[in-house]
Parts: structure tokens; sequence; C-alpha cells
């Protein structure tokens, strides 16, 4: 028997891609012959860990297919004519509308991948959904197989690598440090990060700054539209990264006063780990994924006011004993996400699957 993965990019360094790898290292553990198969593979993944979808050997009726769902592709419509059994990884597919008036090939791409959601509904034996707001679209979409729910495997090690020296040594100063990781695209609302860091700027410290640290390959539209939005409200110290190094990465969340996610979907939102790994506060829009994530941690919004986070923030920077209280229960949240819990509910999981 095989245990083999399927999904259409594995790229370097994303949450998908880190949790492919992952799995992949816990299945040979485990004992079991398996590979990594993609249609897309970024160049900087290691040679040997994964072959193009064309290389995947005929399956067998025994064998066992992970194929993960996150986006529009052909797979989605191939899967039900591969052999062996599928599991099902969900990580979530944006809806389409976000991209509507940014993007036509990302709104083609999301609006194919939420009707591969309905799709793979007959032909996965098994589920995991990475969060249990993932796991309730599927129970919504008409899944009538086992679905468990199974974080993301994040690589936590990885973050006690040294950052980026340069950039550490520009922006540490007495500034007020406003983070958001995650890639500039419409459904994660960076303008309203923007708006809220508006207010805290002009009505609370005028010494502050804001990293938008991601990509905006795909949204160029949508980034065009934000730096004209900064310039409307005569903004500065904003700064959007673009893709950076990872290293570099890691600076921004060391200079980090405080994380501000606003985003209004997110499946899992693994950026909100990353912070609470670096002992930044979180505040938060609990929406979709991001409440679920959060759980009892961080300062949550429960309703979309730009004014209102920015007080919020405002509390966290001045009220020393606050601080502290958050970043305690955002340490006790992390541990619920330990690679080790995770791990061993994977295992646990798979041989109920293969057994």
């Amino acid at each position: 028997m095989r245990i083999i993965q399927l999904l259409p990019t594995l790229s370097y360094g994303d949450g998908v891609g880190n949790d492919v790898i992952a799995i992949d290292q816990i299945i040979k553990e485990m004992g079991y012959k398996t590979k990594i198969y993609a249609e897309n593979i970024d160049s900087r993944i290691k040679k040997g860990l994964a072959e193009k979808v064309e290389k995947m050997p005929e399956l067998n009726p025994t064998d066992i297919m992970i194929y993960h769902l996150s986006t529009g592709t052909v797979l989605n419509d191939k899967l039900s004519g591969y052999f062996g059994r599928k599991l099902v990884v969900y990580h979530n597919v944006t809806p389409a509308h976000f991209f509507r008036q940014y993007s036509r090939n990302a709104y083609r791409l999301c609006e194919r991948g939420r009707a591969g959601i309905h799709k793979l509904r007959d032909v996965a034996d098994y589920c995991w959904a990475d969060s249990e707001y993932n796991k309730q679209e599927l129970l919504e979409a008409g899944y009538r197989c086992k679905i468990d729910v199974v974080p993301i495997v994040i690589p936590f090690d990885d973050y006690k690598r040294e950052p980026d020296k340069t950039v550490l040594k520009k922006y540490e100063d007495d500034f007020v440090n406003f983070v958001f990781v995650g890639r500039i695209a419409p459904n994660k609302k960076q303008e309203d990060v923007i708006l809220t860091f508006y207010y805290y700027k002009k009505y609370i410290q005028p010494k502050a700054r804001l990293f938008l640290v991601g990509s905006y390959q795909g949204s160029e539209a949508y980034y065009e539209r934000l730096c004209g939005y900064i310039k409307r409200l005569e903004l500065t110290d904003v700064y959007i990264t673009g893709h950076i190094k990872f290293d570099e990465i890691l600076s921004y969340y060391r200079l980090a006063d405080v994380f501000l996610c606003m985003s209004e979907h997110e499946g899992f939102c693994i950026p909100l780990l990353e912070a609470m790994c670096f002992q930044v506060p979180i505040v938060a829009y609990a929406f979709t994924g991001v409440k679920e994530t959060l759980g009892y941690a961080g300062l949550k919004l429960y309703e979309k006011d730009c004014r209102v986070a920015a007080e919020m923030i405002h509390m966290l920077v001045e009220n020393k004993e606050l601080r502290e209280k958050v970043i305690a229960q955002q340490n006790v949240r992390l541990e619920e996400f330990s690679y080790e819990k995770i791990r061993e509910q994977i295992i646990s999981n798979l041989k109920g699957f293969i057994g």
C-alpha cells in the first residue's frame, strides 16, 4: 500500500506547502511508501521531494491518495478517475466575489475552486478540514463522509532562525509598529488595516508606522487601490513590502508592537499563530476562521470598527499589565497547535482510515 499526496501547486514557504511537506515526513516516519505529486513545483523545493503529476504511477484500489483542495484546478475534475481511496484535505477556497472588481483570472480561479468543493463531495472517502469553519463548509456542501478537524502542521522551529539585521537596524526606534502579514488580497481587507492605522496615527500617536508584509503578485489592481487610498489619506510611514525573503519576514515580526488583522475571509490564518510565536499581541476582526484560530486569545472585534480597533491598540501599547495578560493567553493557545500534538493527531487519524 502506498500513500501519496496530490495538489495543484507545491509552493515554497506557504501554509499549504509546509503542511504537505510536514505530512510527507510524518507518513515516512510511520513506515509507508509515499510521494508528493503536483501540477506545479516551486523551484526552491528540495529536489526529489516532489514530482510532476504526469509522473504519478497508476494507483491500486488499496492505495491512499491525500488530495489538498484549496483552489480551482483541473485536478478537481480528474480526482474521481484515480484508483485508491481518497482523503480530501480542505484548506478553504476564497469566495470569488472578493476578486470581481480586481482580477478576472483570480475570480475565475476561485469560482472554479468553489465549484470543486461540491464536485468532490461524492469522491471523498474521508476528509480533513484544518478548522471547524472549513468543516462546516463541507457539511453545507453536502459531504456525507467522515470529516475530522486537523489543523495545519506549522514548523515553529523555522521561526527560531536569525532575522534580517538590516531591517531590524533600520526600524528599531521608539515608533509603535503595526504589522499584518499575508498576501495583498481583497478578502484580507488591508484597507481596513490602513484606516485603523490612520485613526491611531492622527488622533492617538503620530510616532507610528505600518508594515503590510506580503506579495501582491496577481492582485496588482488591488495593490494600486491601496496605494491610492494611502495617498488620499495623506498617510506617511506605511510600507507594503511585496514578496520578501523569510528572514526579512521574521524581522517584521520582531519589530511588531501589535499584529492587526481585519480580514473578512480566512480558512485558518497561520500568521495569527506566527504572531503568537513572536510574543506579539493580536487585535483581530473575529470573523470566519480567525475567530476559531484565536479562540480565547488576543483582543477581538466582533463588529468592524476601525476607531475601536485603534483604541484597543492604544490600550495594548500603554497598559503593560494588559499586554502581558494578552501575550500569556496567546502562549497558552499556541501550545494547542504544537507540532507534536498535530503530528499525533495525524498519525491517529491516518491509522484509523488505513485500518
